[in-house]
């Protein structure tokens, strides 16, 4: 590897906004804003809209799309037609 020019690796603690999870893991991300961990030391915080606490799919609260819906919707705006 070329020396000074990769970012920085090192641990971060990154956040789910809306449930409020934090979880501590290495990262090139940098943040100003720091939290102190469990372990008593300080780390960067990272805030992000969602993770796998708040992820529909993984959460199960996964929506099923009305597919049907659609293609009757889709049928009556076109109609039948064929080429």
């Amino acid at each position: 590897m070329k020396p000074n020019i990769h970012p920085e690796y090192g641990p971060v603690v990154f956040q789910d906004r809306s449930t409020g999870a934090r979880f501590l893991t290495r990262s090139t991300a940098t943040s100003e804003d720091t939290v102190t961990w469990e372990d008593g030391a300080t780390y960067p915080l990272i805030v992000v809209d969602i993770t796998a606490d708040s992820h529909p799919f993984w959460t199960g609260n996964q929506r099923v799309l009305d597919s049907e819906g659609r293609v009757e919707k889709f049928r009556r705006r076109y109609g039948n037609r064929t080429r």
